[in-house]
């Protein structure tokens, strides 16, 4: 039964900074600095395999090595968060990666521990989603998720662009290592302000206004902490397979064009390391809006009337169609601006799907939310291990990236064909 809003009038004003807005904020923070030290290998690795003599094959295992850590911990974390709290779950997670990322310059020494330090990378990095799902979970109205979740995976988008702008100025004049000394430094420095500011829910909250919780609270479905998990339910339900197949087949393309970019443009067009920076930051730029517009979009058809169902089918099919054919164009274009124009629209169509899939956790299991983002997010971890390396050997064997941009979108094509079969905007697990 949902618990009782306190007597405290629903549509009261208040002069107080929404408390959710702080959380949401640093919870998305924590999602750019993810990717920030998770994708400021694929610039450093262009004069560290130059340094080390690696070829595409072996550049391709070290930068696949963080998924090797990243599909560990997701149901774990996703579980913790559930049943005791997200805070300290996503703390801890930041404050693992952070440290995993200051010692990567040390552990370039040797290949093995290079790999070692990206997979405790991604152990660190595991938690973030699974983690910040549950607290959303509680501390969010079922109004503004789509924005709420959007702007979350947005941070994917925006870490990207910063690591991608600052990596090779930072690279020319200070080294590459400097990359990861500070972003591990600015990570240390996020854990203390979170644990300074949040609380595991809004009740718990002394920052949340009396009016705010009542808002909350009152647009907010059922989300006590899950004491039991119903997996035998959770492993028959087609929805729940609906958002694992989408997470899957979005993350197998971004994964691939996210750290194969700035060799894509390096071998094909003879793009400068000074310059790869600003043309690989566009197409996450691009992204970056389109996933946001995707959630407003989403939570206004919602607000019109239009089913859940309804809006998470439509929106994820105009995803990955958009995302697969610039793709099967890109083997004829002979320009690096043309080439990236291409990718911006794939990848912007395709981040618009988080707005459908992405969410879609909290649509069908609110009280299991970091456990369903932690089962999908573990299975979408596995196109970074197979994808990213795959990539890599089909370029030695290939030459060109053409077969590689295929790939891609046949795997787009059938994530859609199965998340419109599949997927539903109802609770499913209660």
């Amino acid at each position: 039964m949902k618990k009782p809003a306190p007597a405290h009038a629903p549509g009261a004003q208040s002069s107080h900074w929404p408390a959710r807005y702080t959380v949401v904020g640093l919870f998305s923070l924590a999602t750019v600095l993810c990717y920030v030290d998770r994708v400021s290998i694929s610039v450093a690795i262009i004069p560290l395999a130059r340094e080390r003599g690696y070829d595409a094959a072996t550049q391709g295992l070290i930068l696949s090595a963080f998924f090797w850590g990243y599909v560990w911990p997701q149901l774990l974390g996703g579980w913790m968060a559930d049943r005791f709290g997200g805070r300290r779950v996503l703390a801890a997670g930041v404050a693992l990666w952070s440290l995993a990322t200051l010692v990567t310059p040390a552990a370039s020494a040797a290949f093995a521990l290079l790999f070692a330090a990206r997979v405790l990378l991604g152990l660190g990095e595991g938690v973030n989603f699974p983690a910040i799902h549950s607290i959303a979970a509680r501390w969010t109205r079922a109004g503004e998720r789509s924005r709420v979740i959007s702007l979350n995976f947005s941070g994917m988008y925006l870490g990207t662009v910063l690591a991608l702008l600052a990596s090779p100025p930072i690279i020319v004049a200070l080294g590459w290592p400097w990359l990861f000394y500070l972003s591990g430094a600015l990570g240390l420095v996020w854990v203390a302000s979170w644990l300074l500011s949040v609380t595991d829910t809004p009740e718990q909250s002394p920052r949340v206004a009396p009016a705010e919780l009542d808002t909350i609270l009152a647009d907010r479905p059922e989300a006590p902490a899950a004491v039991a998990i119903p997996w035998k339910k959770m492993m028959r339900e087609k929805a729940v397979w609906a958002i694992v197949l989408a997470h899957f087949c979005s993350n197998f393309g971004f994964n691939i064009l996210l750290l194969w970019l700035p060799t894509y443009l390096d071998r094909t067009f003879g793009v400068p390391l000074a310059r790869v920076g600003a043309y690989a930051l566009v197409p996450w730029i691009a992204t970056f809006f389109a996933s946001n517009g995707a959630g407003w979009l989403a939570d206004w058809m919602r607000w019109r009337g239009v089913r859940v169902g309804t809006v998470r089918k439509s929106l994820q099919a105009a995803s990955f169609v958009g995302g697969a054919l610039p793709l099967l164009a890109l083997p004829a274009i002979s320009s690096p601006w043309a080439a990236i124009a291409m990718v911006t629209i794939s990848a912007a169509f395709n981040g618009a799907g988080l707005a459908a899939y992405g969410v879609n956790h909290l649509d069908v299991g609110p009280r299991y939310a970091g456990v369903l983002m932690g089962v999908s997010n573990t299975i979408a971890a596995i196109p970074g291990i197979v994808g990213v390396a795959a990539a890599g050997f089909i370029l030695r064997a290939t030459g060109s990236f053409a077969a590689v941009f295929d790939v891609i979108a046949a795997v787009y094509l059938l994530g859609m064909a199965g998340y419109v079969a599949w997927a539903s905007g109802e609770v499913r697990l209660q």
